[in-house]
């Protein structure tokens, strides 16, 4: 919502009516201003002309019902995408932050887009509104958000901020800092910011190698942010909120899914991190390129095993939306 636009059209009207419409769109999830019960008929007709709330966005459902990608149009026509995981106890959505990304990572579908703009407040947090009301006809709610969608959020720091407010606002989305998460490929600048934010979110560390020639070669920032930068990055971050930390490894056959490269990891994390971190170990999603495949079951089993035999905690993503290109890497607004 364009607080300040909306100031304008109500700049004749009672303050409370900013209260009401925050009513309407935040907790009577209303998509048109007709469905609008608290506002005189004739604000409603201005609000149609100047201030529509209509999402323009295409649905695909996975088969297992279980997540949903949505291509949301904007005001310029440019496109992002975004993703709800329905899990038993929570709903997630996976919102983007940029159209495209100027990462360059090269086993990302939105990497190989390139940079187009960065969102605004509004239309990130347009994207958690849109699923919002698509729940409600399960009488559900948006209970998490994850920053982990298209763009790099700490290169749109002040958006991405604005839109943790207003997801956190007790008046409008209502969800818990700590059920907000922020997935960086490792700018630091962002990372030290995110330290003295006052709200408890989340922080999530893109890894995805062991050494620095390595994530180099599969992440271009490293050049500018190499690994140990990074970490001594998050360590402050850590001695500074007392949060864990997600260190996020992608697994890709023959590349970073061998033993040894799991001891080095091991070893890089327990000398540079040392505690209130767990590695998220997460399979590789085929995204149109033939140049990486997924890493098979049983090595990743194995990668995990190590690491776990050195003391550390270990996740494993499961997989959900692959059938409808919505997984960890597949984002690249195509229908």
């Amino acid at each position: 919502m364009d607080i300040q636009k909306l100031k304008k059209i109500l700049v004749n009207e009672p303050k409370f009516r900013i209260k009401q419409i925050e009513q309407e769109i935040y907790s009577s999830l209303i998509d048109n201003w007709s469905q609008a019960t608290t506002l005189p008929k004739n604000l409603i007709e201005i609000l149609q002309q100047e201030y529509p709330i209509d999402i323009k966005a295409d649905l695909f459902i996975s088969a297992d019902q279980q997540s949903a990608k949505a291509l949301i149009t904007l005001v310029d026509d440019k496109r992002i995408e975004t993703v709800l995981m329905r899990h038993e106890n929570r709903n997630t959505v996976c919102v983007s932050s940029q159209v495209g990304c100027s990462m360059a990572c090269d086993f990302c579908a939105t990497g190989k887009l390139g940079l187009k703009c960065n969102l605004t407040a509004e239309e990130i947090v347009s994207q958690v509104l849109l699923f919002q009301r698509y729940l409600k006809k399960d009488h559900e709610r948006v209970s998490s958000v994850v920053f982990m969608g298209m763009g790099e959020p700490f290169l749109n720091y002040e958006n991405v901020i604005a839109a943790i407010e207003i997801l956190n606002d007790k008046n409008k989305f209502n969800i818990g800092a700590r059920h907000i998460s922020i997935s960086s490929c490792g700018i630091i600048g962002g990372i030290k910011k995110i330290a003295d934010f006052p709200k408890q979110i989340n922080l999530a560390i893109s890894l995805h190698a062991p050494t620095d020639k390595l994530r180099t070669r599969l992440m271009p920032i490293n050049k500018k942010y190499p690994l140990l930068n990074v970490l001594l990055a998050t360590k402050n971050y850590i001695d500074k909120t007392k949060r864990k930390v997600m260190i996020e490894y992608i697994m890709l056959q023959d590349v970073n899914d061998a033993p040894a490269q799991a001891e080095e990891l091991a070893e890089l994390l327990k000398n540079n991190l040392q505690h209130l971190f767990f590695i998220n170990l997460i399979a590789y999603n085929s995204n149109g390129q033939n140049k990486y495949q997924p890493s098979a079951p049983a090595t990743i089993q194995i990668f995990k095993d190590i690491l776990e035999k050195s003391g550390l905690t270990v996740t494993q993503r499961y997989k959900m939306g692959q059938d409808i290109k919505g997984a960890c890497g597949q984002l690249a607004y195509q229908k």
